[in-house]
């Protein structure tokens, strides 16, 4: 918790500060209005009394609590600024991180798990500032100076209250102890909870198609009464706390009194009535040093589950980045546009065994070199390594003759046009999504959006919407088949006019006409431009100038298509499986 606290700026802590000297300025109001009372007290019990000191008094108690009321609404003001201020930077720092995390920390948390990190966890502790800001400065505070004002006047009252004090420290103690160790897994069930809900809008129409609403209903509802019952044992267990509280107070102005009138009536006449107004102040004093553990119940109530997410958040600012940038952010090389693997293995960070193993080929400027092999074999993963969403284990990755370890990833990234194996379309309009990103340049023009919309055959569907170009993408891209959203990816990397293309089995939801149509395209605007591509389909990949097989994560054959029907046995059953001898040959 307080290597997040840090996260305030020094605006912040001024704003502490002045809090601070308001809520001193608050509590010695507070603890000025028990002496007018025992002022009035005195007066209205001596004879001879004027009205006007006793109307004089209660007007200062009144502004005593008009004082108080000023000087907490602006404490309340200030500290809510200073929470979210709090919250924000947190959020924006966590976001960051997360942004920067390789590919191999992210899959440490779940997706739901850094949502509700990101979310409900921040919003725990800005609730434990923007009320520990108020409390935890007042009550300790309150809790002295009341007890200093108490302690001359009588020690069976300060013994009553003693007491009275040490019941209600074991039954916070005592409820700490029980429920500390539940809001961990309140957290962790949040995080499930998202996680199974996430899970259904995700796949909502497999969920419908295969009639397993029930299914869902179920495994919902089983997580969800998990956390309901564990929420409502913690709800319960602190339940104990208010009645305690208010037993507490009622007994111990009940002993105050009936000691006070013990006390009065062995005492002399002469001292009876200063001993009844020392009774009515020290009860209301007791009344707030009760009061005072009543606010810090509250923290200690927000403490435990704002002390877990602070450890959830944490735990993602403390992970430590492995890629981390290097230094070369121009171009300074003889080379341009060129892609080598030297002896390249790679094992994922909680793998046992290698994906890849001593992968070596060299993509010169306006080649198209492509990867195919079977299922596991590795393909997307090796292309994964050139724009460092992994770094590779064993040898080097070269762009442009430089290790891809030496660049700046920004750098290093605007020298590439990536499409994923599984399109993802951003809620945005189209324009917006082709233009996504910074490229290192001036925004994207209009026409070169345009431009690459009609070389990634996606003119003819996008201008059928109603709004063209300006047409609002719904998140996911639900509003548009599988192979317009393929499409539109292809133009978005095609837009950046990088130096180099990465295809990872981008053209799978295409047809085998538009498939070839959009290649023989993206050949001619793309001439001087080298290309990678993940292919599953012999088709996609026929005229490559170089072609890699993948088996078990090694580079079994190597080079054009003819060449590898001849003398790579791998190959050749694969492309047997898809196309006949005769198209083969043809």
């Amino acid at each position: 918790m307080i290597k997040l606290l840090k996260n305030l700026g020094k605006k912040e802590w001024i704003l502490a500060i002045i809090c601070l000297i308001l809520i001193i300025g608050q509590v010695w109001l507070e603890l000025k209005m028990p002496d007018y009372m025992s002022e009035i007290t005195v007066l209205v019990q001596t004879e001879g009394s004027e009205m006007a000191e006793i109307l004089k008094n209660g007007g200062y108690m009144l502004a005593c609590a008009f004082g108080s009321l000023i000087s907490a609404v602006i404490v309340g003001y200030i500290v809510s600024g200073i929470s979210a201020s709090f919250s924000m930077k947190v959020r924006k720092k966590l976001f960051n991180k997360v942004e920067n995390l390789a590919m191999s920390e992210v899959k440490n948390f779940s997706t739901s798990s850094l949502i509700t990190r990101t979310t409900n966890d921040i919003t725990q502790i800005q609730m434990l500032v923007s009320m520990g800001l108020q409390l935890m400065i007042k009550a300790p505070i309150t809790a002295v100076w009341a007890v200093t004002k108490i302690l001359n006047k009588s020690w069976q009252w300060s013994a009553i209250t003693g007491v009275g004090v040490v019941v209600l420290i074991g039954t916070i103690a005592a409820l700490m102890a029980i429920v500390m160790p539940k809001f961990k897994i309140v957290q962790k069930l949040i995080d499930k909870v998202n996680g199974v809900t996430r899970e259904n809008l995700t796949g909502i129409r497999v969920v419908r198609a295969f009639n397993a609403e029930g299914y869902q209903e179920e495994k919902f509802d089983k997580v969800n009464t998990k956390l309901t019952n564990q929420q409502l044992f913690n709800q319960k267990a602190f339940s104990v706390l208010s009645p305690t509280m208010y037993l507490v107070m009622y007994f111990l102005t009940l002993g105050i009194y009936f000691v006070g009138a013990y006390l009065i009536k062995e005492a002399a006449i002469a001292d009876q009535i200063v001993l009844f107004g020392d009774m009515v102040v020290f009860s209301s004093y007791a009344m707030q040093v009760i009061m005072s553990f009543l606010m810090l119940a509250m923290i200690f109530m927000m403490l435990p589950r704002a002390q877990v997410s602070a450890n959830r958040i944490n735990e993602v600012l403390d992970t430590e980045i492995t890629i981390k940038d290097g230094k070369i952010n121009s171009d300074k090389t003889e080379e341009r546009g060129t892609v080598e693997f030297k002896n390249v293995s790679f094992q994922y960070p909680d793998g046992e065994e290698y994906v890849l193993k001593d992968v070596s080929f060299k993509a010169n400027k306006g080649e198209t070199v492509a990867f195919i092999g079977s299922t596991g074999s590795g393909k997307s993963t090796l292309i994964n390594l050139v724009p460092r969403f992994y770094d590779a284990t064993e040898g080097e990755v070269l762009v442009d003759g430089i290790n891809v370890k030496d660049y700046t990833q920004d750098f290093l990234h605007n020298k590439i046009g990536y499409v994923t194996q599984k399109a993802v379309i951003f809620n945005e309009t189209i324009n917006n999504n082709i233009a996504y990103g910074d490229n290192g340049k001036e925004r994207i023009s209009e026409e070169k959006i345009k431009k690459a919309i009609e070389v990634a055959q996606a003119k003819e569907f996008v201008e059928k919407m109603e709004d063209n170009y300006e047409t609002l993408m719904a998140q996911g891209g639900t509003n548009v088949s599988g192979g317009q959203k393929q499409r539109l990816s292809i133009a978005r990397a095609i837009a950046r006019d990088p130096e180099i293309y990465i295809f990872d089995d981008s053209f799978s939801a295409l047809d085998y006409k538009t498939d070839s149509i959009l290649r023989k395209e993206l050949k001619k605007y793309t001439n001087e431009v080298t290309t990678l591509i993940v292919a599953q389909r012999i088709g996609t990949i026929m005229n490559a100038d170089k072609i890699l097989v993948l088996d078990e994560g090694k580079v079994v054959g190597q080079g054009k298509h003819k060449e590898l029907l001849e003398n790579c046995e791998v190959y050749k059953q694969i492309a047997l499986s898809q196309l006949s001898k005769d198209e083969l040959d043809s």
